[in-house]
C-alpha cells in the first residue's frame, strides 16, 4: 500500500507538472500570438500612415521663361508628384524661385528671342531716333523693347527707310545681326 501511495504521489506530481507545462506553453503562445498580432496591426497602421505621407501630391507649377529680348512667358501646369526624386530630376534645368505648400515657381533663362518677336516683332526707330522693337509694324504705342539712340545723320537713307517701315525679326541670328549693324550708328549723346 505504501508503494501505491508513492506511485500516486509521483503520478500526481507528474500530472501537475504536465498541467503547469501545458498552461505555461499556452500562456506563452497566447502572448506571442497576441504580440505579433499587435505588431502586425501597428505595422499596418504605420504602413497606412506612410502611404498617406508618401502618396502622390498634386501641386500647381508655374514655369517662367525669360528670353534674351527681355520678354517673359509663363506656363501654368498642374503636376502630380509621385516621387520627389523624379520631380526634382525633371526640373533640374530650372531655378526654383518660390514655393508654397500648393505651388512652385521655376524660372529659366532662354538663350533665344521670344516667340512673340519671332512671329510679330519688327525693328524700327522712334520719333526720337531710338532703335526699338515693335509688336507689329513700327508704331509708337507698341514698343516692346528699346535699345539705344541712333545718330540718324550717319544712317544711309535706305537703312533709315527700312527702320521707318520696320525690319521683321526672323530669328536669333538675324536679331543679333541687326543690333550689330545698327550698333555702329549709336549716338555719342547718351
Amino acid at each position: 500500500m505504501k508503494l501505491q501511495r508513492t506511485q500516486r504521489k509521483h503520478i500526481f506530481s507528474l500530472l501537475l507538472s504536465l498541467t503547469l507545462i501545458v498552461m505555461g506553453f499556452m500562456l506563452w503562445n497566447t502572448t506571442v500570438i497576441e504580440g505579433s498580432q499587435k505588431k502586425s496591426n501597428s505595422q499596418k497602421q504605420a504602413e497606412s500612415e506612410a502611404y498617406e505621407v508618401m502618396g502622390p501630391q498634386t501641386i500647381n507649377v508655374i514655369l517662367e521663361r525669360v528670353y534674351l529680348d527681355g520678354e517673359k512667358s509663363e506656363e501654368r501646369i498642374q503636376e502630380t508628384i509621385w516621387s520627389m526624386e523624379d520631380f526634382w530630376a525633371y526640373y533640374e534645368d530650372w531655378n526654383l524661385v518660390d514655393q508654397s505648400e500648393n505651388e512652385m515657381i521655376f524660372r529659366k533663362e532662354v538663350n533665344d528671342i521670344s516667340p512673340l518677336l519671332k512671329v510679330n516683332g519688327y525693328f524700327g526707330i522712334t520719333e526720337d531716333g531710338i532703335l526699338s522693337i515693335y509688336e507689329g509694324q513700327p508704331n509708337e504705342e507698341r514698343v516692346i523693347q528699346s535699345f539705344f539712340q541712333l545718330d540718324t545723320a550717319k544712317l544711309k537713307s535706305r537703312q533709315h527707310s527700312e527702320l521707318r517701315k520696320g525690319i521683321p525679326v526672323q530669328d536669333l541670328k538675324h536679331y543679333e545681326e541687326v543690333l550689330q549693324v545698327f550698333g555702329q550708328y549709336k549716338s555719342a549723346q547718351m
